[in-house]
């Protein structure tokens, strides 16, 4: 994997390059569509890739080591061949769910033990293991296995929590670069950095990360219930110290305020499931505002869903018929809604990719985040 940094805006830390894979180039900042089960909920990949305009899509080590399983992907030939999807593909390390089975999971040293939330059997996830499910699965971006500490975590649990994922990070890596693909292409590998909301712990967790050289770097243990300052802060202390020539992904993060909020602080790729999920609830995000599509104003609105939209959904379909649609419980409803939430968030990165290149980023920038942020 290659990154060019083709420019760092003059006014703030907001960067735009060109990630270039075996699957094709990323232009940066990106925001890229979960597809947890090797599939982005309620969207075809025709509508990802020219309605949507998706550079590259997520997958979930966790979820796809359960379900297909390992076997059926391999036999498959990774991912990549068992969806359809001829772009690049980021897999996620697993950690974060397992994490969140604190019920039925156990943390040791050699890795983490884990029940399945489908039938219950017993698992055990490894760094070592884990590299060897991504290298299966095909990702063209893995990532390392860490321990997502919640963002309510005290020091001491926090320091303990670091130190265990730096070890793992250690026998991940490792086993990274004494490994292969298996399907004839290249994957990366990117650490993450943890440390909650203790600037020292992310000070330690970025040197120790950067230290590595990997193709790329996370950000991770974000937008887990911490303040949203406290989040933006610890952006700024890691992109202090993370390689300014190596991607920087900020995993799971969030809303179109988070977004550019996370440009302008040095960000270059970005992933989460609320456009999708809030899309499916009647949320949508415009380049207007916020809209509940179940309120009543709309049901009169013929209008079309966002008159700046990048997405045939929005030409096509009005307000007041997608309102129909969902206080009809309509399925159609959830896919109109994801296909124009995803298209939007990836028109926002891309839209500030623009102004970085012409070095109009920031007064862009504080226009926009009033817009994305009112009520409509």
């Amino acid at each position: 994997m290659d990154f060019e940094l083709q420019h760092t805006d003059t006014n703030s830390c907001a960067r735009a390059g060109k990630i270039t894979t075996d699957h094709g180039t990323i232009d940066t900042p990106i925001f890229m569509p979960v597809g947890t089960l090797g599939s982005v909920k309620a969207v075809h990949i025709h509508e990802l890739k020219e309605d949507i305009k998706a550079q590259i899509i997520l997958g979930n080590t966790y979820h796809l080591y359960l379900r297909p399983g390992l076997e059926i992907l391999k036999q498959a030939g990774g991912l990549h061949k068992f969806n359809g999807w001829d772009r690049p593909i980021l897999t996620d390390s697993g950690g974060f769910q397992v994490f969140s089975l604190s019920g039925i999971r156990k943390l040791k040293e050699e890795g983490v033990h884990f029940r399945s939330h489908i039938d219950g059997s017993k698992h055990l996830f490894t760094p070592e293991n884990v590299v060897d499910t991504e290298r299966i699965i095909g990702a063209d971006i893995m990532m390392a296995l860490d321990e997502c500490t919640p963002g309510d975590a005290d020091y001491s649990y926090a320091k303990k929590s670091l130190a265990l994922t730096q070890r793992w990070l250690e026998r991940g890596w490792k086993h990274y670069l004494e490994t292969e693909g298996l399907y004839g292409y290249k994957q990366a590998y990117f650490p993450i950095v943890q440390g909650c909301v203790y600037p020292d712990l992310r000070i330690e967790a970025a040197k120790h990360v950067a230290a590595l050289g990997a193709d790329g770097n996370a950000i991770g243990g974000l937008a887990v219930g911490e303040p949203t300052e406290k989040m933006y802060e610890m952006i700024e202390i890691v992109n202090d110290i993370l390689p300014k020539d190596k991607p920087r992904y900020l995993m799971g993060v969030g809303t179109p305020a988070n977004i550019l909020e996370g440009i302008e602080r040095g960000v270059d790729m970005f992933d989460c499931v609320m456009p999708t999920r809030n899309g499916r609830n009647g949320m949508l995000f415009t380049s207007n505002g916020i809209m509940n599509m179940r309120n009543k104003k709309w049901a009169d609105d013929f209008s079309p869903i966002d008159e700046n939209g990048t997405s045939y959904v929005d030409k096509v379909y009005s307000k007041a018929y997608l309102r129909h649609l969902f206080i009809s419980d309509e399925i159609l409803a959830m896919q109109i809604a994801s296909i124009h939430n995803l298209a939007f968030y990836v028109w926002l990165s891309q839209e500030a990719r623009r102004h970085i290149l012409t070095g109009t980023f920031k007064s862009w920038k504080d226009e926009m985040l009033q817009r994305v942020t009112t009520r409509l």
